[in-house]
């Protein structure tokens, strides 16, 4: 069986994890994550604490298995949400969107495995002297915001670099993928475009249907000018974005025009003025199917891909 250093870190049988998205990283995803032998993580995104409260309540009764949380360090509720996790003794906490180094000796304490996301050599340096217990090494080809670095030429760089355990992400949906990522010197890979496409998911069904349809080229990146490159799926939206964006209007003129902008493509499946978070790998996905068949699906593939390279050799 496929297993590695991350399976004995976080309890869980397959080296994989479901990244922890705002607004579609629910109960209802995470469990059936962890159900069947995966790493589930709830994104907390902007949301209060009572509603992660909720999130975390019910996920616990619909699985036995260890979660996470990701915290949004973005969000105007971070404290609060790191004191839910302690109070809560959540398994896992993994970070996005900022330095998380503050809270970690906190998180440690508690007996909580930490897990930033980092988008570069420099940043795993500065978790791994924090205290984290394992790094995602997020590559650009990512959905949501992302960093400048392509995941094959990040992921190798970030395994020497760091003696903790690095987790693969951005551009994987496929067992071909997994074996990748564990050549490359990742103990595992985390994905998110793919678990969106999961029957669990709560995400609009235009939503994964346009993530179905999508081809190799059907992802854009804008928002340079707000400091946090997006990768999207091309659409109306993300062309007006483009064109407020040269013609050089103002941030606050910007982040007003995209405010709520992600809910109303992942939740309400506004495919034209909404904001829908998807990878580069969306290209490869090509249809819904249970998180348990993906994720068993993922480890045969990758199973067979290695012991096929293994013959070759």
């Amino acid at each position: 069986m496929l297993k590695s250093a991350i399976c004995d870190l976080f309890g869980i049988r397959y080296p994989i994890i479901q990244g922890g998205m705002a607004h579609v990283g629910t109960w209802e995803l995470v469990s059936a994550v962890c159900n069947a032998g995966a790493l589930g993580i709830i994104g907390a995104g902007h949301y209060e604490p009572d509603w992660i409260r909720e999130q975390i309540h019910s996920t616990r009764e619909h699985t036995a298995h260890p979660f996470g949380v990701n915290i949004a360090l973005t969000s105007p509720f971070v404290q609060q949400v790191v004191e839910l996790v302690l109070a809560e003794k959540v398994a896992v906490v993994s970070s996005g969107a900022g330095d998380p180094s503050a809270h970690i000796p906190t998180l440690k304490k508690a007996g909580i495995k930490v897990m930033p996301v980092v988008a570069s050599v420099a940043a795993a340096r500065r978790m791994q002297q924090a205290g984290a217990d394992a790094v995602v090494a997020e590559g650009m080809e990512a959905g949501g915001r992302i960093g400048q670095t392509t995941t094959m030429a990040l992921v190798p760089q970030v395994a020497d670099a760091v003696s903790i355990p690095v987790i693969a992400a951005g551009g994987i949906a496929d067992g071909r993928g997994l074996a990748a990522a564990l050549s490359l010197g990742a103990q595992g890979v985390q994905m998110g475009t793919r678990f969106v496409c999961s029957t669990e998911c709560t995400a609009h069904l235009r939503y994964k249907q346009s993530i179905v349809e999508a081809n190799d080229t059907a992802t854009v990146v804008t928002r340079q000018t707000l400091g946090y490159p997006l990768r999207t799926l091309a659409n109306k939206l993300s062309e007006q974005f483009a064109d407020l964006e040269k013609a050089g209007v103002s941030k606050d003129v910007l982040e007003l025009f995209d405010r709520d902008r992600m809910y109303l493509g992942l939740i309400d499946g506004d495919v034209d003025e909404g904001s829908l978070i998807a990878g580069q790998i969306a290209g490869l996905i090509k249809d819904v199917r249970p998180a348990k068949d993906i994720i068993e699906g993922i480890v045969a593939e990758a199973e067979k891909t290695i012991r096929d390279l293994e013959s070759k050799i």
